[in-house]
């Protein structure tokens, strides 16, 4: 029934009350990058003490008291770097170094114990989630920004999984290095009674990362406005063509792909008619727009979903027919990936499913392996983005699926092991904190819409990840910065939730600065690299006289 498309909220209507009654009965009841390398020259050895054979740290620099050089766990010869990672410090180790601009350097380590991280400020990361008492080799490679001179590498453990060993580091690259540093320089960091702001997610890239790096499937600016555009239907928002697109949009989706039928996997985008869209331009002329846009730099998404298209992908019959035709419909507009809209009864946990790690419910491992199966054809430049309801993310932290005894809602977090699973190959994460019931925040109070407090509690549970139903030995990691960003309705008309303008800079903020914030003192630190907003949706922004693109576009500058 496309009749709530025509009104006023897309994501609300009939799917609003369907929420509502999820969170009640939820309560009753009781989530290695690739980067384009520059050419690289013969190699020269960038770190000092690399295989901590000098018996001390120096020049490593480690967070508080974690880290110490021991004997009778090394890799090679007789030391080896210990991290004692606690409760609340990763216990993370760096050595800042001299680098060449626009130079492409790779960074290798050994490592044993679970957890371990291996990266560079502002750049690329990876990790192992445990290597069964053995060492085991990680490598990473990054490609200094225009101007760098310097770069600071780090490996780190995880909160609470104890002590980790490191040897043998090293960092390759063009030449030699010149009178390398021997201290850290300030990062910026939250308060010490908080965990550093590197938050060690899988696969992420450290918090502090500059324009110039890009994430999964990048090319994004440092800060990216993404937004829906009405491609399929009209409301009261009317119709606006690819080519009146204002240049704010970094992220255009277009919406929406939906199925044939609920379980056939086989997605179809059909383009506004005229009878229901009068300026609706010609399918020659809405693909040369999307030339147009990316000529720009901008990234046009399939958005598959929505409050109408359910889609359940229940058989490996339904997972290749949405491999296939989702491939068709990118092919044939010549977009840039794909966005994974899932909403209402698409997502579900079957009873028994209980680790977001090792999911076994046909429609979260149908879709799993969808989505690796496209990134995969399609590589490295391929952008995925995901946007779940807060039912579906943050609801997690209390509930996880239909719990240990059952009679909760099966849908409660069921975003998380999709989240987890394609963390190495997710550009963006924009949770819709609209539409949304209360939710518990890591501050264990219950937060709601309407002012800022809401959107800071709500990121600061990406940022900083969290236990999955309260159980603290199985937490969902943080995300990077980079591959956050905060959804919002763009006006009073496009959803539940609207925010004005000043408090949306609240948010932004307390999140990135660390200043006007409200009730709610985020536990991740502060953020200055978090990507930027989403929002329902291009079309209600150009109905309320660009208020929000405008906004943003004065935040950020």
């Amino acid at each position: 029934m496309r009749t709530p498309r025509r009104t006023a909220l897309r994501r609300g209507g009939r799917r609003t009350l369907a929420a509502g009654t999820a969170w009640a009965v939820a309560a009753a009841g009781a989530v290695a990058l690739s980067f384009g390398l520059a050419p690289s020259a013969s190699a020269g050895e960038f770190l000092v003490n690399g295989g901590f054979e000098t018996g001390s740290l120096g020049p490593w620099s480690c967070t508080g008291a974690t880290g110490s050089v021991v004997t009778g766990q090394s890799h090679s010869g007789s030391h080896a770097l210990a991290g004692a990672a606690s409760a609340s410090d990763n216990a993370q180790c760096t050595q800042t170094v001299t680098v060449q601009p626009s130079t492409t350097y790779t960074l290798s380590a050994y490592v044993n114990g679970a957890y371990v991280y291996l990266g560079v400020n502002g750049g690329a990361s990876t990790w192992t989630p445990g290597t069964g008492g053995a060492y085991q080799k990680l490598t990473v490679s990054f490609t200094t920004a225009a101007g760098q001179t310097s770069a600071t590498v780090f490996t780190h453990g995880w909160y609470g999984q104890g002590t980790y060993y490191a040897d043998d580091v090293s960092l390759d690259g063009p030449g030699a290095p010149t009178n390398p540093p021997t201290t850290q320089p300030p990062t910026s960091q939250p308060p010490t009674s908080q965990p550093p702001t590197s938050q060690p997610p899988t696969s992420q890239p450290p918090t502090s990362q500059p324009p110039t790096t890009p994430p999964p499937g990048g090319g994004l600016p440092a800060h990216a406005l993404v937004g829906y555009l009405h491609a399929s239907f009209a409301n009261g928002a009317g119709y606006t063509r690819m080519a009146d697109v204002p240049a704010s949009w970094d992220v255009i989706d277009l919406s929406f792909g939906e199925p044939t039928s609920v379980t056939s996997g086989d997605i179809r985008f059909n383009r506004c008619p005229v009878s229901e869209c009068a300026s609706v331009e010609s399918d020659a002329d809405f693909k040369a727009a999307i030339a147009a846009k990316q000529a720009q730099g901008k990234k046009v998404l399939i958005s598959i979903g929505g409050q109408n298209g359910q889609v359940q992908l229940t058989t490996t019959a339904a997972r290749d027919a949405f491999v296939s035709s989702v491939s068709a419909i990118i092919d044939r507009w010549g977009l840039n990936g794909l966005d994974i809209d899932f909403e209402g009864h698409s997502l579900s946990l079957n009873t028994g499913d209980t680790d977001f790690k090792n999911p076994t419910s046909p429609v979260i491992v149908n879709l799993i392996s969808a989505l690796k199966t496209l990134k995969a054809k399609y590589g490295p430049d391929f952008v995925l983005t995901m946007a779940p309801e807060t039912f579906f993310v943050q609801l997690g932290y209390q509930y996880y699926g239909s719990g240990p005894w059952g009679g909760q809602d099966p849908r409660a977090g069921a975003y998380l092991p999709v989240i987890y699973a394609m963390r190495g190959d997710l550009t963006l994460l924009h949770v819709q904190d609209y539409n949304s019931g209360s939710i518990m925040g890591l501050d264990d109070q219950y937060h709601s819409m309407g002012g800022a407090d809401f959107h800071v509690a709500m990121t600061d549970m990406l940022l900083k990840g969290f236990p999955v139903a309260g159980n603290t030995a199985n937490v969902f990691p943080a995300l990077a910065p980079s591959q956050v960003a905060i959804g919002m309705p763009a006006t009073v008309n496009a959803g539940n939730g609207y925010l004005a303008p000043a408090e949306v800079d609240k948010a932004l903020d307390c999140l990135t600065k660390a200043a006007n914030c409200g009730s709610y003192v985020p536990r991740s630190g502060v953020q200055p690299n978090l990507r930027g907003l989403m929002t329902w949706s291009i079309n209600w922004d150009q109905f309320g006289g660009k208020e929000f693109s405008r906004n943003f576009d004065s935040y950020f500058g």
